[in-house]
């Protein structure tokens, strides 16, 4: 199984807890600034019910530490979980903002609602970090925008509400990218801004009673699926400037539902035509020059592809990514932008090995605390954990968004599936052979003589201890699937084959 360090986790309670407490489950800090402060990297600050505000001792803004991640309820989106306030923070490219929380490397917040009711005021600013994570939270009532993305930032925006925000739900600027999925976004005067030269992925978001659903502008290059843009008073889509959304091709079709928009589905206000194929729309709402091409049936939305993805035509890990797109085996990652980069959470490999192996149950295994069955991947954490491909920890957590590292894939699949043990000395070939901890060391040789392991762009060198990327578990999987013969091999300069293979 993967064997994880233990997560400490701290609890606040702004109507039982002090801050002189030690932030334990039955004596609580009372302020989410106390337990920012004693946190270091990878905990978890877990939030009571209650009001959190300058009257009950906040200090804003609060600032999330890298890879801490303040958790409330998701199950309700943080209905009862209020962090309300404003404080000044300096941005490096928009100057001094007003704003209530800000995240640092791969932190998250889940499960809250957010609200700074400053003139100008922002929820949340990400601003230039690796891939933080918002998820299941309301954003509601800010002066300016719920959320606000800039530099080269590239967050998991996900299952989010926004509402009533002064200018706009979300904004996306400068250079930032990212992933915005399945968010609701309501009564906003501009639900989702995209500026500068950001360039997300907006999928399957739905977006209505806004004045403008969706603005683009300056240079933008988003990419727009399966989204839900309906009942907006003005516009569904209003693109500026030199901007030029993705919205399909006749290859690849969008599959966005456009409807009952008052002004116009779609307005185009730059020179430049754009093509917008495989959308639910009606022509005679479309403003500017668009070129409408294979609108499809009204269930066009369900459409899936299973081949390409736009940010890696050149990527050393395509061959794989689209054999395991071809076997729909990774539907967890939005189609057509694949981020093959980006870490993988502890979740997400969960999803990912049930998928690719339905693993039959090995193990009783208990519910984890800190995966409740309104969470996403809750099934697939189960059915991995009693198929032995993972665990928990010693205080029964799984950590769901922590991310895996490459020996930990490596080891996972072995034990998942069970295979016949190898010599270790195989292991000599790997350039950093001493950096394989001696009880991954049989598993890390086992993986190697069944040529599971990719390395690339040095396949001598394993890194057991860096974070894996996407593209890195999707050839792993892949291996694996032919290891045990149910995917065909396939030929990579970066498959793991040394010249010994032999049996312990």
């Amino acid at each position: 199984m993967v064997n994880f360090t233990l997560v400490a986790t701290f609890y606040v309670n702004p109507v039982t807890g002090n801050d002189n407490n030690a932030g334990s489950r039955l004596v609580p800090y009372k302020t989410i600034t106390r337990a920012l402060k004693a946190c270091k990297t990878a905990m978890i600050v877990q939030l009571a019910p209650g009001v959190y505000s300058t009257a009950s001792g906040e200090i804003f803004p609060l600032l999330i530490p890298k890879e801490v991640t303040v958790v409330g309820n998701e199950a309700t989106k943080g209905q009862d979980i209020i962090i309300f306030g404003s404080g000044e923070y300096e941005s490096e490219s928009f100057g001094v903002q007003n704003i209530t929380l800000r995240l640092l490397d791969n932190a998250a917040v889940r499960g809250v609602t957010v609200t700074n009711c400053s003139l100008k005021g922002t929820g949340i600013w990400i601003e230039s970090t690796a891939s933080p994570t918002l998820a299941n939270n309301t954003f509601t009532r800010c002066g300016r925008e719920g959320v606000f993305v800039s530099g080269n930032a590239k967050p998991v925006i996900v299952d989010n509400v926004f509402m009533e925000n002064g200018a706009s739900g979300l904004v996306m600027a400068r250079h930032s990218q990212g992933e915005i999925l399945r968010n609701i976004v309501q009564q906003n005067a501009i639900g989702i801004a995209i500026s500068d030269f950001a360039a997300p992925l907006v999928a399957n978001n739905q977006l209505s009673e806004n004045q403008i659903a969706i603005a683009v502008s300056r240079q933008a290059r988003p990419v727009l699926r399966h989204n839900l843009i309906e009942k907006n008073s003005q516009t569904g889509l209003l693109v500026n400037g030199n901007a030029i959304p993705d919205l399909g091709s006749t290859q690849q079709p969008a599959g966005n539902i456009f409807r009952n928009n008052q002004g116009c589905d779609i307005q185009n206000a730059t020179p430049y035509q754009l093509v917008a194929a495989g959308n639910q729309l009606h022509s005679a709402n479309v403003k500017g020059l668009v070129e409408l091409d294979a609108i499809p049936k009204a269930d066009s939305h369900l459409v899936r592809f299973s081949t390409g993805f736009v940010d890696g035509n050149d990527h050393w890990a395509r061959v794989f990514v689209e054999a395991l797109l071809g076997q729909a085996l990774i539907s967890m990652f939005a189609e057509n932008r694949f981020l093959p980069q980006a870490p993988v959470t502890r979740a997400q490999y969960a999803a990912l090995v049930v998928a690719a192996f339905n693993p039959t149950p090995k193990f009783s295994v208990s519910e984890f605390i800190d995966v409740p069955k309104e969470f996403w991947a809750y099934n697939a954490i189960q059915k991995a954990a009693e198929g032995g491909f993972v665990s928990g920890k010693r205080d029964c957590s799984f950590c769901p968004q922590q991310k895996v590292q490459r020996l930990q894939v490596i080891v996972s699949l072995v034990n998942g599936l069970a295979l016949p043990k190898a010599s270790t000395d195989i292991l000599l070939y790997f350039k950093d052979c001493n950096h394989i901890p001696h009880h991954a060391r049989t598993a890390v040789a086992t993986a190697t003589a069944q040529r599971i392991i990719v390395n690339y762009p040095d396949p001598q060198k394993l890194e057991p201890w860096r974070e894996a990327t996407r593209s890195e578990v999707v050839a792993m999987v892949y291996q694996a699937l032919a290891a045990i013969g149910r995917s065909p091999r396939i030929n990579s300069p970066y498959i793991v084959s040394p010249f010994a293979n032999s049996s312990e």
